[in-house]
């Protein structure tokens, strides 16, 4: 630190605690270190009308809104399913692969203590099983308990980490971690969620208007892969030769590099692109 003529400490960056933060911002002062990990990060981008196309069909046909969200997530599923060796979790520097295809989805919320915007999820289970439709109405039954401050399991673990010092958070996450990943014990009896975060992340940026957004692997959350999703936009594509107006969706991932390649990655672009291609035909007939 410098000092001044007079032998007196002076100030490098003029600052002042920031107070009455988030619980999300207080959770991510508590996991994240300078950077020193093995992310790799890219994107891909599809045509979107398929999808949107069939997701108007199953509203008409069922009653249920199906959102963007709940497809990507049943098609990642599918990827899941179809390449097991991205849907592993890491324990004493061993891989292990998961037997259920389970997927969180994040959901942006106003806090009804702090009234700021955080951040908080939910994890649809055996996604690879199940019709979108069931997903959807998990899905959307599970966000409005989050947003209505109605979940009890998760009112209590938010009161906890809001309660909780900051000087001991990143050590509480890490234990939390440890037990709950690396011994692999359900510590459901004393308030912690089973497995919360599955196999794989999602979040839908383009709910926020961005189009491009290159998420962080959490280390307490164990996930090897997250996937973000860009807004919908309309852009010049190339159709039989020629050039016209087609709906582009951008998917953005961040993926571990002790766990997948280029080889994997390569494989699972390819499922995505024929399951949102033709989701009737992959995801399940519409009725």
């Amino acid at each position: 630190m410098a000092k001044s003529p007079g032998g007196l400490l002076r100030r490098n960056v003029a600052v002042h605690l920031k107070k009455r933060l988030s619980v999300h911002r207080r959770i991510a002062l508590g996991t994240w270190s300078p950077p020193d990990d093995p992310t790799v990060h890219g994107t891909l981008r599809i045509r979107a009308e398929p999808v949107l196309a069939w997701l108007a069909k199953v509203h008409e046909t069922t009653g249920q809104r199906v959102t963007l969200t709940t497809a990507v997530a049943k098609a990642c599923g599918i990827v899941l399913r179809e390449v097991p060796d991205a849907n592993v979790l890491i324990r004493w520097g061993r891989i292990y692969l998961r037997d259920d295809v389970d997927i969180f989805v994040h959901v942006a919320f106003k806090d009804p203590v702090t009234g700021k915007h955080d951040l908080s999820g939910v994890t649809l289970r055996n996604v690879d099983q199940r019709s979108v439709v069931a997903l959807a109405a998990d899905l959307e039954a599970a966000v409005a308990k989050v947003r209505t401050d109605n979940d009890p399991n998760m009112k209590e673990t938010r009161r906890r980490m809001r309660q909780m010092p900051q000087v001991l958070m990143r050590g509480m996450l890490r234990s939390l971690s440890f037990a709950s990943y690396t011994l692999n014990l359900d510590l459901s009896a004393i308030g912690s969620p089973k497995d919360p975060f599955g196999g794989l992340g999602i979040t839908n940026v383009g709910s926020l208007g961005l189009d491009t957004a290159y998420v962080p692997l959490v280390p307490y959350a164990r996930l090897p892969l997250f996937l973000a999703m860009g807004a919908v936009r309309d852009e010049p594509v190339v159709e039989d030769g020629e050039v016209v107006a087609g709906k582009v969706l951008s998917l953005h991932t961040t993926f571990d590099h002790r766990i997948l390649d280029g080889s994997h990655v390569a494989k699972m672009a390819d499922i995505l692109r024929r399951v949102l291609a033709n989701p009737e035909a992959e995801m399940g007939p519409v009725g």
